[in-house]
């Protein structure tokens, strides 16, 4: 399942800094003035997981791997994007392809760093944001509402799609997003989603870049990027981009030095990418074999055929049954077979919804 994050927001709030720590190494271009970036850089991130470090601890197996997101770094947006002011409808475009995002909001002060407005202001900075994404959607709207209508002489079944579209563009020009929009009745017109697929409707996790000073403290700016994003029911994080930047080319053993140093538990930037796992309604389940251990993406509720078919198409269609084991019990037991002695394998069929973090065992015959 190929997933891709965009990260979005205005010039120098921080965006590329991020990326880079997402990346692990300087894949994109950091200065102080606007539109440093124009082509999006792209990253494949792991999506850390200590139960993945445990289990591969008890199986020491050849190689481990996480649950993977694409990131791409976008460049910032400024007002009038959506009428092509900074290059905005080639900025917009690359952020309709995007699943999820990811909203880097400035929340530091640096007089080496211009900021585009002249002053710090988060809520103004998520507003004008915010603000060209809708309209962006309002444009697309009005065009696919006229093309239905020019297509419902020939097919009246379109009325039902036509009349949803209309109310969706409605509440549009009442500066609401599409998310909060009703979905029961979004779903009726999913051909919208399909051809128009709007930036308004993309779950943000809203991130406050703060500086290396406010750490551990309370910031005000911060506080009110994580009132706006409650506000929208959206997700909030707060990191400094430039220490987790620093924190990202540091071995497993500095890192954990480091972490205490500030007296965190984990990298804030790797529970934002948990959050966007999470926003987008996936999870994962491992696979712990003597070559490989690794964590599979499947949509939260996914039967264990198609959990199956992620590892293999066969093992979908071939399906047997599945050995599942719980990841605490498999921690408690050590192995698969362990755990099966100890009465705690569960053997599951084509109706078993996969649970985060089961460790299975699929059996197949193809």
């Amino acid at each position: 399942m190929s997933l891709s994050v965009g990260i979005i927001g205005l010039p120098n709030a921080g965006k590329s800094t991020v990326f880079n720590a997402l990346a692990k190494n300087q894949n994109a271009q950091c200065a102080s003035y606007p539109f440093c970036t124009i082509e999006p850089n792209r990253a494949v991130v792991p999506v850390r997981d200590k139960r993945v470090d445990r289990v591969a601890e008890l199986v020491k197996p050849e190689k481990s791997a996480y649950a993977t997101i694409d990131f791409i770094d976008i460049a910032g947006l400024v007002q009038g994007a959506s009428n092509g002011e900074g290059l905005g409808n080639q900025f917009l475009s690359q952020i309709r392809e995007c699943d999820a995002l990811l909203h880097i909001v400035r929340c530091f002060e640096d007089e080496n760093v211009a900021h585009v407005c002249g002053k710090i202001d988060p809520i103004q900075d998520m507003e004008i944001i915010n603000t060209e994404l809708l309209l962006s959607d309002v444009q697309v709207l009005e065009k696919s509402v006229s093309s239905i209508s020019k297509r419902i002489r020939n097919n009246p079944d379109l009325k039902t799609v036509l009349d949803i579209a209309s109310a969706l563009l409605d509440h549009l020009n009442q500066g609401e997003p599409a998310s909060s929009f009703p979905k029961r009745d979004f779903e009726k017109a999913r051909i919208l989603r399909h051809e128009t697929p709007l930036l308004t409707d993309k779950p943000t996790i809203y991130c406050a870049n703060i500086c290396e000073d406010s750490i551990g403290t309370q910031n005000p700016c911060a506080e009110q990027v994580e009132e706006y994003a409650a506000a929208r029911n959206a997700q909030a994080e707060t990191f400094c981009g430039s220490v987790e930047s620093e924190l990202a080319g540091l071995s497993d053993e500095e890192r954990e030095s480091f972490l205490d140093l500030y007296n965190l538990d984990d990298s804030a930037l790797d529970e934002t990418i948990r959050k966007v796992y999470r926003s987008l309604g996936l999870c994962s389940f491992i696979s712990a074999k003597p070559k490989e251990v690794r964590a599979w993406t499947i949509p939260v509720g996914c039967k264990a055929p198609q959990a199956a078919g992620k590892i293999h198409s066969d093992f979908e269609r071939g399906f047997i049954r599945a050995n599942v084991v719980k990841f605490e019990d498999f921690d408690s037991c050590g192995s698969i077979a362990a755990a099966r002695e100890a009465g705690l394998l569960h053997i599951e069929g084509k109706d078993y919804s996969v649970e985060d973090g089961d460790v299975i065992e699929f059996l197949f015959n193809v």
